[in-house]
């Protein structure tokens, strides 16, 4: 996703996802007839999905607003997207994201000087779970990345755990909204504690809080910086890695068996040299935040105090459930 330091020239990127009738077309529409948003900046309101719902250009107080459709996936590349604002001489773009395209094709496609400032995520509560069930790679991509999910045409009686949990399961930083039928809006105000002590004098992972931490620690390594973290995991080598270097981690899936990946923090000890790829240890070290060749900038640094052979854990593929 692009940074969040953005440069003065670039184009700004109001980003509205979700699926067909989520209700991201009322909301959009909704926004452009308010005159605190559309005072009078041209902009381009690109459409990558037609709903039963269009929007009324007539009713946005600033004129100036260039409406533009890209029905296939092939067409939302850089130099078509480049053409289509040139042509208007839109000065920022509102953008209603396709459901069924995946974030990444986005995000590769951006030409360089677009920058996303917000990022929502709209979903139909009624439809959620069935969607959560039967597209859950889908779900989890659009979680993934915005910085606010909108569940609208909530109801009294549905249970706001739920709608949460499944959030939090692929990000704590996403905040939630709920949008009841009458217009009310409430925000998710559950406590969300992580089930391990972060303050204790060894912060010491149960097997299943892996994943957990490990989001964690990526999204706000500062809070772990000079703790002491004591884990499970699984040693790999590589031999381009400095000396006495290895990563040690666990193999995460978010949704699905396609999207599991290694989730590894870089380690030193000075003994590394007998360690082996694959190998299970149990691993207690020190946490230092700093910069480092393995990532490319700053990350957690685990200094090893502590490391013993192991087997591996009953489910050895860590998970968020």
């Amino acid at each position: 996703m692009p940074a969040a330091q953005n440069e003065p020239n670039d184009i700004p990127v109001y980003l509205f996802t979700g699926f067909l009738e989520a209700g991201k077309t009322k909301f959009i529409q909704e926004t452009m007839e308010d005159k605190r948003f559309n005072s009078g900046e041209p902009t381009l309101l690109l459409l990558c999905e037609e709903g039963e719902e269009e929007y009324d250009v007539s009713a946005f107080p600033c004129k100036d607003v260039f409406l533009h459709t890209i029905e296939d996936q092939e067409d939302f590349n850089p130099e078509n997207l480049q053409k289509i604002l040139k042509s208007c001489g839109a000065t920022r773009v509102v953008l209603e994201y396709n459901g069924m395209w995946p974030m990444n094709h986005l995000f590769q496609n951006l030409p360089d000087d677009w920058a996303v400032y917000q990022e929502m995520f709209f979903a139909d509560a009624g439809t959620f779970f069935q969607y959560n069930a039967n597209m859950r790679s889908l779900v989890v991509d659009k979680l993934n990345t915005c910085e606010l999910v909108v569940f609208n045409r909530f109801e009294k009686s549905m249970d706001k755990m739920e709608f949460h949990k499944i959030v939090r399961g692929v990000s704590r930083r996403t905040d939630i909204a709920y949008e009841y039928t009458d217009g009310k809006v409430e925000y998710d105000e559950i406590e969300d504690p992580l089930p391990f002590d972060v303050n204790a004098p060894v912060i010491r992972l149960a097997d299943t809080d892996y994943a957990l931490w490990y989001r964690d620690i990526m999204e706000d390594p500062k809070k772990y910086d000079g703790k002491v973290i004591s884990f499970r995991g699984i040693v790999a080598k590589d031999p381009k890695f400095p000396a006495n270097t290895f990563a040690v981690g666990r193999h995460v899936m978010t949704c699905c068996v396609e999207d599991i990946t290694y989730s590894c923090v870089v380690a030193e000890w000075e003994k590394a040299s007998v360690l082996q790829t694959r190998q299970w240890v149990q691993v207690t070290g020190k946490i230092h935040v700093q910069k480092h060749k393995l990532y490319r900038g700053k990350g957690p640094v685990l200094q090893v105090q502590e490391l013993v052979m192991t087997s591996a854990p009953e489910q050895e593929v860590a998970t968020f459930y």
